[in-house]
Order: structure tokens, then C-alpha cells, then sequence
């Protein structure tokens, strides 16, 4: 069986309106040992089709002028076992170059479900970091391997010439075993008589063997009880202390809102994303809980500020509600509010307001010790110097790893000064284990 057949070409979709970008995703599939079962625009695309066609992959360039036409196919992306692979339209027309094959080479290691995305002819170098644990023991010999070679020793033995210049001394026998020569070094101790036994008549009389003890266990205490006299009655009661009452008609309930610290009211995860963003925005906001105790507020740069088209995009997979930021408007917990160019945030008692505010999301204006910050492909490397002073404030702060970031230097620079890292759902995991509300038994839902 050949290896085609053990690992036949996956079935792949391309949906692209024509232009630069269909060109380069049809290029990088050609390169990518891929069926390409079907390619068309979307917007004349009926669902039937695309559903005859039965891709296993789907490929979508995104762009607005193709919105309506993905909400028609949705039943047909929706169905199991199908996997979407989405790619900004104007990203793919500029890609050229190296910049093009390193991003086919993981479109394909995606397609083909393994880990090499390294250019051919490149090798790993092994790992030299040490492992715990001994090293492993040498292989035992083998019986077998030793037999012949123990049999020809033997049969040469008595061919071996004996040493003629020195003869043993008469005296001097075979050697003996290290614990008899000990015991022949020992001095010998006879044993002590023992004395005679004195005549019956002067021998002591035997005292009676004593009866057993036997306890009286009713009658043990714990305490030890006092010898002295008992104190009259009349002294103690004199000597009473009166029990305290309790007034419960003025007990009154605690605002707990009111109690906490209006930093914790004003608690926050905050994404930030760009080129890239999109696919890692979706695996994380699809990974989080419905449940999720605090606003999400996402900050991803887009050519043109098409922010609608990314809060619409976004509503399909995240389990939270997803809008568009205003100013004036407070953060909700719970749900998902994507911020503008043009939009910052102030915290106060009652938790973050937006603002207007030309320059954008300032981390400083977060209360570090109940914020959480990631930063996903293509964050603005800008971010990365206030995001450690946040977390040395007590912010906990994470970067994005593996082959799905795209741009990964602002989150690279974060994790290699010791924040957290890992794919977009490990940090959905770790999010709603910080921020998840719990149930009754203390678990989170």
C-alpha cells in the first residue's frame, strides 16, 4: 500500500471573491499537497453546492463584501467534522515573498495535522536541556554471547605454565573464608561453673505469688477531682457571672458590593491583537465560559476601523454577548465590548466607564491586582513595556505561543520575561479558573 493511500490528500474548499488574495491562497494551497475539491466566490455560492463538494477543510478569505454571504452557508460551515480556516483578505494580497511561504507552511501543517513548519532541508536541533530522573542502566550480558568464550577459557587452562620460581611454605595452607579465619582468632573464654545448690533446709522460703491487680475502669476520670471540701452554694452563686443576650432586633445584613474594594468592582480581561488576531481572538473567546464574572474588552487594530464586521464576526462563536464600545457607556461583566481606535477606559467605584480618547486603551488607567491582560498575534509591541509594569503591579499577564501566531512579538517578548503562555483556549482555561463564578459546591460551572 503506497503512502497516498495510507494518507490520502485532505478535500479543501477555497472561498474568495477574485483578486490578489484568491490567487495567493490558491497558490499556497497548490504547494500545500491539498485536494482542492472546489473554489468560488461565496456570494454566488448556493449551499448545496459547497455541500456536494464535501470539503473537509474550508479556506475563507474575510472581507466585508462577503459577510452576508458566509451568514447564508452557515448551516453548511456549521457541520461536524468541518474545519474553517480564516485569513483577512487584504493580509493575503500583500503577502509575498517569505513572508507568503512561511505562512503556507503552516496553512499546510494545519491541513496535514502535524507540527513542521520549518523550510525543507531544515532539522530541529535536539533539545539539550537535561531531564530528571538516572540514566539508563547499561544492557546486561548475555549469557549466551559469554558461553563460548567462557569454554575456550577453560580448555586453555591447564596449557597456562605455572609459575616455577617460588614454591608455598609447608605450613601454609589453602586459604579459608574471611569469617573462619575470625573465628580462629578469637580467644577462647570457658564457660563458668555453675555453683552448687545450697541444701533444701537453708533455701529461703518462696513468697506467695501476688493476685493479679485488677482495675476498676467505672471509676476513672478525666479530670482530677479536688480533695477539698465543696464550696457552699450561697459562695458560688454570689460569684456568677451573668450570661450575655444577644439583641438580634437591630441585626441588619451587610452590602457586600458596597464592602469590596472598588478596584475589584473594577476588574477587567483585556485582549489585545492584530495581524493574526482574528483566528486567535476567535479560539479564545469561544473557549471562555457564559458564566465569566468580569467584561472582556478586546483592542485589535483593523485597516479601515471596520470594528462592526469584527463584532459581528464574533457574536458566532463566543458564548458571551459581544457589542461595540461608546463612550459614556460602563463595562458590563460578562460581556464582550470591542474598543475603537478612539476609545479608552477610567476605572471608578462602580467599576470602568469608556471614554473618548485619541490615543487609545491605557493600561495604566487599570487597577493592576484585579486585571488580566493577553496579548494575541500581531499586539502592538508598544504594549509590552506597560503590560510587565502591570504585572509587576499584580496584573496577571499571558502571551500567545504555537504555529497560529502569526506576529508573535509583542507576545513573545511578554512570555520571555516570564508571564504566562499557551495556545488561545489554555488561556480561555486559565481565565475562567481565575474568573469563573463558582455554584454552590465551590466548582466552577
Amino acid at each position: 500500500m503506497s503512502v497516498s493511500e495510507t494518507h490520502p490528500a485532505p478535500a479543501v474548499a477555497l472561498l474568495a471573491r477574485p483578486g490578489a488574495a484568491r490567487e495567493r491562497l490558491r497558490e499556497a494551497l497548490s504547494h500545500a499537497d491539498v485536494q482542492l475539491v472546489l473554489e468560488d466566490d461565496p456570494n454566488g455560492l448556493e449551499p448545496q453546492v459547497l455541500q456536494a463538494a464535501d470539503p473537509q477543510f474550508v479556506v475563507i478569505a474575510l472581507e466585508a463584501a462577503i459577510e452576508d454571504a458566509l451568514e447564508r452557508l452557515e448551516a453548511v460551515l456549521s457541520a461536524p467534522g468541518l474545519t474553517l480556516v480564516f485569513d483577512e483578505a487584504e493580509l493575503a494580497a500583500r503577502r509575498d515573498g517569505w513572508e507568503a511561504q512561511r505562512w503556507g507552511r503552516h496553512l499546510a501543517a494545519k491541513l496535514h495535522g502535524h507540527q513542521q513548519v520549518l523550510p525543507p532541508g531544515a532539522e530541529e536541533e535536539p533539545s539539550l536541556q537535561l531531564e530528571p530522573g538516572h540514566p539508563a542502566p547499561a544492557p546486561a550480558p548475555q549469557e549466551e554471547a559469554l558461553q563460548p568464550h567462557l569454554e575456550q577459557a577453560l580448555s586453555w587452562a591447564d596449557e597456562v605454565p605455572a609459575d616455577g620460581l617460588y614454591s608455598p611454605p609447608a605450613h601454609l595452607h589453602e586459604p579459608i573464608a574471611l569469617e573462619q579465619a575470625l573465628a580462629a582468632l578469637q580467644p577462647v573464654v570457658p564457660e563458668p561453673l555453675e555453683p552448687p545448690s545450697p541444701p533444701q533446709a537453708l533455701a529461703e522460703p518462696v513468697a506467695p505469688a501476688a493476685p493479679p491487680i485488677s482495675f476498676d475502669h467505672t471509676a476513672w476520670s478525666l479530670v482530677e477531682e479536688s480533695i477539698e471540701a465543696p464550696v457552699p452554694a450561697e459562695a458560688v452563686a454570689s460569684v456568677a457571672v451573668p450570661q450575655p443576650s444577644f439583641d438580634t432586633d437591630h441585626l441588619s445584613l451587610v452590602d457586600l458590593d458596597a464592602a469590596a474594594p472598588a478596584g475589584a468592582r473594577a476588574a477587567s480581561l483585556l485582549v489585545l491583537a492584530g495581524i493574526g488576531g482574528p483566528d486567535a481572538l476567535r479560539r479564545l473567546l469561544g473557549a471562555l465560559p457564559a458564566s465569566l464574572s468580569v467584561p472582556v474588552l478586546v483592542h485589535m487594530r483593523l485597516d479601515g476601523g471596520r470594528y462592526g464586521n469584527l463584532v459581528k464576526q464574533m457574536s458566532r462563536v463566543s458564548p458571551l454577548p459581544v457589542q461595540l464600545a461608546e463612550a459614556g457607556q460602563h463595562a458590563v461583566p460578562g460581556e464582550v465590548h470591542v474598543l475603537a481606535d478612539d476609545i479608552g477606559v477610567r476605572a471608578a467605584s462602580d467599576g470602568l466607564h469608556f471614554q473618548s480618547d485619541a490615543t487609545g486603551i491605557s493600561l495604566a488607567a487599570l487597577p493592576a491586582e484585579h486585571t488580566a491582560l493577553v496579548l494575541l498575534s500581531g499586539a502592538d509591541l508598544a504594549h509590552v513595556g506597560p503590560a510587565l509594569d502591570l504585572a509587576a503591579a499584580g496584573a496577571w499577564v499571558a502571551g500567545q505561543v504555537g504555529e497560529g501566531c502569526y506576529d508573535p512579538a509583542a507576545a513573545t517578548a511578554v512570555v520571555a520575561a516570564g508571564m504566562v503562555a499557551g495556545e488561545p483556549q489554555e488561556l480561555a482555561q486559565a481565565i475562567a479558573a481565575r474568573w469563573g463564578e463558582q455554584d454552590d459546591n465551590g466548582e466552577a460551572p
